[in-house]
């Protein structure tokens, strides 16, 4: 049975709700006059009967990065599942460049109604710091949905250096200042920020050699033209089983369940460190509260599934989850610490 609207000659027609036959005829007729009017009564009064039909047609998960990536790969993980629970397809639109920014300004500018997504990863709370501008304000024109997956890098040496831990890398940064490098796969990357912490906290200056990815940097690292780098665990794992490289420690809160034996670098003598990768979902601001809720809901069904935890696993993440709040409060922590990582090490990206 249908749901008639509260007064159903002066309401916008949403989800099941029938708009009054007077009204219809001067819509169809074009009346430039009424069109605002009926746009505004939508919005104020539509939000629940948007939500009780939401979602009626696919979704669009952007991705601000190419194809394949491990970022592709991930919403790919998450999105075929979460297609098959809302019974809509999600379909995946890669738009790379400008460090992600030209992904996010697009779902910022989308309309508020929860079918564009953006999967978003760290760069939403660090590019505020390494751009001047932006074309879009990350707190004000983006809705946090869910956090989707993390990740810790791990600080590798080249073992020729000659060091075995933490406090002795510390000690030679010491003794020898400004005469070690670092490798990142960019500026800003959590690699690069993870070295700059380390400096920070440490009291020490390595230096930073950026590169355009982190395949590059391995492999000057293995070469011995660079002594450090902060790696994904992923990449940087078969060098280290091999003996090629010497991890001295992860650089999240937590042990990785892939190299328990490898302290975490807190453990190790800088306490408090502490830098993971992280993706989440957000929308477009403005979304009605109950579309988020759902989102997130759904989300959380999906990540808790073997097969996506596997897929999310082999790409070296742990899955997430939580609330949408919580989300937020990590997006807004981190804009707040790593912002002030970025400013003191002078980065910047334009």
């Amino acid at each position: 049975m249908k749901r008639a609207c509260p007064n159903p000659t002066s309401l916008i027609a949403v989800g099941s709700c029938r708009i009054g036959s007077d009204l219809l005829r001067l819509m169809h007729a074009g009346s430039a006059l009424l069109r605002p009017a009926l746009l505004v009564a939508g919005l104020l009064t539509g939000h629940d009967a948007l939500a009780d039909g939401w979602p009626s047609r696919p979704l669009r998960l952007v991705v601000p990065a190419v194809a394949g990536g491990t970022a592709d790969l991930l919403a790919r993980a998450v999105s075929s599942r979460l297609a098959d629970q809302l019974g809509q397809p999600v379909l995946i639109d890669n738009k790379p460049g400008a460090n992600t920014n030209i992904g996010a300004d697009f779902v910022a500018k989308a309309a508020p109604d929860g079918y564009t997504l953006c999967l978003s990863g760290m760069t939403l709370s660090t590019n505020p710091s390494l751009y001047a501008r932006l074309p879009y304000d990350p707190q004000k024109d983006l809705a946090p949905v869910i956090l989707l997956a993390t990740s810790g890098n791990v600080l590798v040496v080249n073992p020729a250096l000659g060091v075995t831990s933490v406090s002795e890398l510390v000690a030679l940064a010491r003794a020898r200042p400004g005469a070690l490098h670092f490798g990142t796969p960019a500026i800003g990357s959590t690699g690069h920020l993870a070295g700059e912490m380390f400096n920070a906290m440490a009291g020490v200056k390595v230096g930073p050699i950026h590169y355009k990815g982190a395949a590059q940097a391995l492999t000057d690292l293995i070469g011995g033209s660079i002594e450090m780098t902060f790696d994904n665990i992923p990449a940087a794992l078969q060098y280290i089983r091999n003996g090629r490289l010497r991890a001295l420690g992860v650089t999240s809160a937590r042990r990785s369940s892939v190299l328990p034996d490898v302290p975490t670098i807190a453990e190790a003598g800088l306490a408090g460190y502490d830098i993971s990768a992280w993706f989440g979902l957000t929308t477009t601001a403005g979304t009605p509260r109950e579309v988020i809720e759902r989102l997130n809901a759904e989300t959380r069904r999906a990540l808790a599934q073997p097969g996506v935890i596997e897929r999310i696993a082999a790409l070296g993440f742990d899955p997430a989850g939580g609330s949408s709040e919580q989300f937020g409060t990590l997006i807004r922590n981190d804009l707040v610490r790593l912002g002030r990582i970025i400013r003191e090490s002078g980065a910047t990206a334009d």
